[in-house]
């Protein structure tokens, strides 16, 4: 493999593992704060790439679609914590997973119901439609870059939330100590409200970004939803740093297990992640 080859599956693995970041960390929130393990995340991806698909065509912009459905992301998110999941936190991991699990044919019912069950492309905005010369015969697409950047983006926005707000601090402190956080006049639920939000909107955003390279598609959230609990599961339930550095891993082997070992591609993402659990059974950081 030739350095240019390198740089642009290096360049596809950070891709593909901050986006694999922007799913992981909603999920990994969702369970670590509200205790609650929930299947249909992989559906707010698609959810997220249908509605990009949808409001660009009605809008004719890809960036006022992606901030009005991140808007629809987070009261969707409001919604279903009000009305489903609060009810849940107290229950059984069973009945949250019975319930998620009635939620992803749901999601799939109403999309085809709304959208069809064909397959839509995304067009990439024309302003980052163009590629950077490598080689003479290799480039790579600017628009790729972009969903990098704006992944990078929204992971230093998270970090500061979490660790440099006050708000931050009360999610932290209801993750460790539900009890204690309540008896100090904090609004748990409300926290749990915005927690579930945010995980929602998350996942749309990484769904609406990456619509325009990955195609809408039914059914397009159940592959992610695998590898997003690959990843919470090697980066240490709970913990979004974990999640960080743990989709950067998975897209790391990923990308350049199938350049390089095509035949064993397909397990190399659960060979890894046996080799964490093997050493590490919380994952590479805890809680």
């Amino acid at each position: 493999m030739d350095v240019a080859n390198f740089l642009i599956q290096l360049l596809n693995s950070l891709q593909y593992g901050l986006l694999l970041f922007m799913l992981a960390a909603g999920l990994t929130l969702i369970f670590g704060i509200m205790g609650v393990v929930n299947l249909a995340h992989g559906s707010f991806y698609m959810l997220g790439a249908y509605m990009a698909w949808f409001l660009t065509a009605q809008l004719d912009s890809l960036v006022l679609a992606i901030v009005l459905g991140t808007v629809l992301a987070v009261a969707l998110g409001w919604v279903l914590e009000w009305a489903l999941f609060r009810h849940f936190y107290h229950r059984d991991h069973l009945d949250q997973v019975l319930l998620t699990f009635g939620l992803i044919y749901i999601f799939e019912e109403v999309r085809s119901i709304l959208w069809g069950d064909d397959v839509h492309a995304v067009q990439v905005p024309e302003m980052v439609n163009w590629s950077i010369p490598l080689t003479e015969n290799l480039s790579y697409p600017v628009y790729r870059l972009v969903i990098s950047a704006v992944c990078i983006a929204l992971a230093l926005g998270l970090y500061g939330l979490i660790s440099k707000t006050r708000l931050g601090m009360k999610i932290r402190a209801g993750a460790f100590n539900r009890e204690m956080t309540e008896s100090l006049g904090i609004n748990i639920r409300l926290i749990h409200g915005v927690v579930f939000a945010l995980g929602v909107a998350l996942a749309a955003i990484a769904g609406m970004i990456a619509s325009p390279i990955a195609s809408v598609y039914p059914g397009m959230g159940s592959s992610v939803l695998i590898m997003c609990f690959v990843v919470v599961v090697i980066g240490g339930i709970g913990s979004v740093r974990g999640a960080f550095v743990a989709a950067l891993l998975v897209g790391l082997v990923d990308t350049f297990g199938k350049v390089l070992l095509p035949q064993i591609a397909g397990m190399a993402v659960y060979m890894l992640m046996a080799v964490v659990l093997l050493y590490r059974p919380e994952g590479l950081f805890k809680q």
